[in-house]
């Protein structure tokens, strides 16, 4: 399904299904009171559909309710395409991992059904609902048949209605980096502060281990791009690889311009770094814009290539042995970059619409480059990430590729010989 109809359907269907869900919780508590203290929980699902990235985020509060409750089976629900990503962090079994089909309103309706028997024979007791007011997670959660319910409110601020079923509601809070919320939603099972969330700070999340690929599988990348891509080697030694990621996914307001890619990208390659496009199959006309803006680099004696890698790994798995075969990935705020902190590679990462204060992954080798204008960040929990920008991301058009050019010179290790205008 598209954004715009997920939007859609949460906000109108969600919204009085949710109301119908209160109406019935509220006569069922009524009959059936829940007893003073609740017996430890047998099983956990924790709610994540959406992001990828947020998978990676939430690395933190996967690790600390497997410590805390080591006597519960850990679930997840998670839409379908983000699955793998959770199974290389190895977080849960994988047969307690339980995929949605988000392609379709009917695929929908089938596999969140199926998922959610699933759950009821499983016998959950908690259910963590991590989406930022989505109502369709928060009846996922409802209708999983956990008795403690945990899930973000909106507290004092007005709309962002989804019902008043979620029994342990966690404030949301925009100033706090979403790791740390994530956290919080953990803590708020047995938290009797008011609100759950008001308990001593615990420390910044930890940054998650670097995935485990099989025995080979880095050394057949290398071979594989050597094969495909024999410029990227010159006189027996690889160059440099440098990897950029240009497009914006589904929120394509979080891109920075192609041009400025391309102005830093012309500069490493005129000092002997090869540079790559990644991207999934569609973005193979941006990746090809891109390479013609620096076809007068390329054109250098001694300039390395620009090659198109748009739908080149078939998989996570791929992408993350594409990461440890590259020195650097610029790329845009996205999945990428925080697969990249499961992997070496060093990485840039350019925020605007959102910010790297709540986004940013926790990790030595990435780093961030945020304008901060007045309009910046836009994209909220508030408004289902739907920006009012006209489209002008001047928050990211202000970010000089100069800056951004000198910064990957820093990490390489490079020695700028020519200046990039700003």
């Amino acid at each position: 399904m598209k954004i715009g109809v997920q939007r859609w359907i949460d906000r109108w269907v969600g919204s009085a299904l949710c109301l119908a869900v209160s109406c019935i919780d509220a006569v069922a508590r009524r009959l059936w009171p829940a007893p003073a203290a609740l017996p430890a929980p047998r099983a956990i699902v924790v709610i994540l559909l959406s992001e990828m990235g947020s998978l990676v985020l939430a690395h933190d509060m996967f690790t600390r309710l497997r410590k805390r409750y080591p006597q519960a089976t850990l679930h997840a629900m998670v839409f379908r395409k983000n699955r793998e990503i959770l199974d290389l962090m190895q977080l849960i079994d994988p047969r307690n991992v339980h995929g949605v089909d988000a392609s379709s309103l009917p695929r929908f309706a089938i596999t969140a059904g199926r998922a959610l028997l699933e759950l009821r024979r499983a016998g959950v007791d908690i259910a963590i609902d991590c989406e930022l007011f989505s109502r369709v997670s928060s009846l996922l959660s409802y209708f999983s048949g956990a008795r403690l319910r945990v899930g973000f409110h909106s507290r004092t601020q007005e709309g962002l209605y989804r019902g008043s079923f979620m029994n342990r509601p966690v404030p949301y809070n925009p100033y706090q980096h979403i790791s740390n919320q994530f956290i919080g939603l953990a803590r708020a099972i047995e938290s009797e502060a008011e609100p759950l969330s008001k308990l001593p700070p615990v420390g910044l999340s930890t940054v998650p281990p670097q995935v485990p690929l099989e025995a080979g599988a880095v050394a057949a990348m290398g071979q594989r791009l050597r094969r495909d891509f024999p410029s990227l080697w010159t006189e027996g030694a690889a160059r440099p690889l440098v990897l950029v990621y240009p497009g914006g996914g589904l929120l394509p307001i979080r891109a920075w311009p192609v041009e400025h890619y391309a102005q830093v990208c012309r500069e490493l390659m005129a000092e002997g770094c090869a540079v790559a496009v990644i991207g999934l199959p569609e973005d193979h006309a941006l990746a090809q814009q891109l390479i013609a803006l620096t076809a007068p680099a390329a054109a250098a004696g001694t300039a390395a290539p620009c090659i198109n890698l748009t739908g080149y790994t078939a998989s996570i798995r791929e992408l993350l042995a594409l990461f440890h075969n590259a020195r650097l990935l610029i790329t845009n705020d996205g999945g990428p970059g925080h697969f990249a902190v499961l992997t070496p590679i060093t990485t840039i990462m350019l925020f605007g619409p959102e910010t790297p204060s709540l986004y940013a992954p926790r990790a030595p080798n990435a780093h961030t480059f945020y304008a901060d204008w007045p309009c910046s960040p836009c994209l909220s929990a508030y408004n289902h990430r739907n920006t009012y920008c006209d489209g002008d991301n001047q928050c990211l058009k202000q970010i000089p590729a100069a800056a951004v050019g000198a910064k990957a010179h820093e990490l390489l290790g490079l020695r700028r010989t020519q200046e990039v205008a700003a």
